[in-house]
């Protein structure tokens, strides 16, 4: 019996050996194949997820000899539990740059910098203070911005021959975005610090660019079970606090909103988090201002 038991164990190890073998070296054959197949001078750039590959898409618009792709589909949401697929070994394999949203949010760059040492890396999030210890940078209009000019910088730096077109683009796509940003100014003002619960996380971006009080909240995702204790517990503090507003993510959020709204006198505000969508260009614009038109309408119960 004792020995049937290390036969298996032998085996399995061989097995799992065997596993690893067999993934470097298809790494090392797509990379050889990725060579080849960029001998015409093409740089390619490949973004981990929907908020950087949108970034991405403004700063190198239709510049050609330079491909880009998105690591992820655009409807994978947060990269927090993410795990590489062959797939994106494959695209890895290619990539002379590979963008981040970083402050870990994608938690497998270990393994990429592990695997693909020749990869030139760009933190969007580089020298940005993060809000409440998240890294859902991207929520704020002012710091994504500044996850534009990183971008921008460190591609140019990399990329030579496509600098000056990297700049360009990336100046209009700044105006644009700096217009959003006054028009957001605008409607802070009229929000008269709030005090809030927040449902996700990456509001709480939305709430320090706004003034807005937190007094608390939970991160709700498809994972999330909540208890009737947690819903009483938030009750009472609706209740004790006089919150006057939830703002949450309609996707994960719509249930216990409806829920906490039966119960007591509360503001419901659903926001987009911009970590899905279509592939436009314009598609992190047109969120941000659904946004801020949903945020003006806080204090006004009329309105949904």
């Amino acid at each position: 019996m004792k020995q049937k038991y290390v036969f298996v164990a032998a085996m399995l190890l061989v097995l799992m050996v065997s596993s690893v073998l067999l993934t470097n070296i298809y790494i090392h054959k797509e990379r050889d194949h990725a060579q080849m197949d960029q001998s015409e001078q093409d740089f390619y750039i490949l973004t981990s997820f929907y908020p950087i590959y949108i970034a991405a898409k403004n700063i190198v618009g239709d510049c050609e000899g330079v491909i880009l792709q998105n690591l992820s589909e655009p409807q994978t949401g947060c990269m927090h539990d993410y795990q590489l697929t062959t797939e994106d070994m494959r695209k890895l394999s290619y990539a002379d740059a590979f963008l981040v949203n970083g402050g870990g949010i994608e938690n497998f760059l270990s393994d990429v910098a592990r695997q693909y040492p020749d990869i030139s890396v760009i933190n969007a999030s580089e020298g940005i203070q993060l809000a409440d210890g998240n890294a859902h940078v991207w929520m704020s209009i002012q710091d994504h911005m500044t996850q534009i000019q990183t971008i921008t910088e460190q591609l140019a730096a990399l990329d030579k021959a496509h600098a000056s077109v990297y700049k360009e683009n990336s100046r209009q796509y700044l105006a644009r975005l700096e217009d959003v940003h006054h028009s957001q100014q605008a409607a802070a003002q009229k929000s008269k610090a709030a005090r809030v619960l927040i449902f996700h996380e990456a509001f709480a971006y939305i709430a320090r660019d706004y003034g807005l009080t937190v007094s608390g909240g939970i991160d709700l995702d498809e994972e999330r079970q909540i208890s009737a204790g947690e819903v009483a517990g938030l009750l009472d503090q609706i209740r004790k606090q006089k919150v006057g507003v939830i703002l949450a993510e309609e996707l994960y959020g719509r249930q216990m909103c409806e829920a906490l709204k039966q119960e007591a006198d509360i503001q419901v505000i659903y926001l987009d988090t911009c970590v899905r969508g279509d592939y436009s260009a314009d598609s992190y614009c047109k969120a941000m201002k659904e946004n801020i038109a949903r945020l003006s309408k806080i204090g006004n119960q009329d309105k949904k």
